[in-house]
């Protein structure tokens, strides 16, 4: 099922048969999930079966270890998430406007999390390149489906997965330079920016909330009805260039965010 199949049962006058027809659609598309669990269970363990061990799997997949032995188990025998006051309470401040640190958003976020008493860590998914979705080219200034490179973090609290990081940039800008180099940028992502000619000249930020995707509730092992928080932050050169947009998709049960107030605002 695609956008076209529910914009043709949209024409449908009658309601009775569109909801009909609605249902026919949700049934065809479940035994079609159904199907693509199967065949990636049996691609996980083709990989078991040559060698591939479960940390190795969990990371280029962007899950947990216990959730690729649950998609190995398959939907029947999935162990059921424990209740909300039986998982580990994890809660991380996050500051708004971010202030990334010296070495980046990553050692920032490390920082701040030794600072309250909790061990961070952060796990690299994926690097390279894939299609621009609508709100990374809007704020990269180029058509949607144009080729960027991603760079893909988890980042965790006491082994507690609590965010999604990933940085943007223009295919047609950084291709073949350090950004798109699998290993950490060093000395950091600043520096690296600089030395190709870029100077930082201001950022814009949001912030949605929103239900958790699917992948998203896998990846950071939410209850499906949770919310995620979505920060976007896009960063321009002094000469207005979109240099880097960064996208964190925070759980928003486990982030308190911290707003500071500019000191000239004199107003209480």
């Amino acid at each position: 099922m695609n956008l076209n199949t529910l914009h043709e049962i949209a024409t449908i006058s009658d309601p009775i048969e569109r909801a009909c027809a609605l249902g026919r659609a949700m049934t065809e598309q479940q035994n079609l999930v159904e199907e693509a669990a199967r065949m990636r269970r049996q691609a996980i363990a083709e990989a078991r079966e040559t060698g591939h061990r479960l940390e190795e799997i969990a990371n280029v997949l962007g899950v947990s270890p216990g959730r690729i032995s649950q998609m190995r188990k398959g939907p029947a025998s999935r162990t059921p998430l424990a209740p909300p006051e039986e998982r580990p309470q994890v809660i991380v401040n996050r500051a708004l406007p971010s202030v990334p640190g010296l070495h980046g958003p990553a050692d920032a976020f490390v920082s701040a999390s030794e600072c309250q008493g909790l061990r961070p860590s952060v796990r690299i998914l994926f690097v390279g390149t894939e299609p621009s979705s609508e709100h990374v080219a809007t704020c990269l200034r180029i058509q949607a489906g144009d080729e960027v490179i991603a760079r893909r973090r988890m980042v965790l609290a006491d082994d507690v997965p609590v965010r999604l990081v990933t940085s943007y940039f223009r295919a047609d800008l950084f291709a073949g330079t350090c950004v798109a180099e699998p290993e950490l940028v060093k000395p950091s992502l600043q520096e690296c920016l600089e030395s190709l000619g870029h100077s930082f000249g201001h950022a814009e930020e949001s912030l949605v909330a929103r239900p958790a995707t699917r992948s998203e509730v896998d990846a950071l092992d939410l209850d499906p009805s949770e919310w995620a928080v979505q920060l976007l932050r896009a960063a321009y050169s002094s000469e207005d260039t979109p240099v880097h947009m960064l996208e964190s998709v925070c759980a928003a049960s486990r982030h308190v965010f911290t707003i500071s107030q500019a000191g000239a605002d004199q107003e209480f």
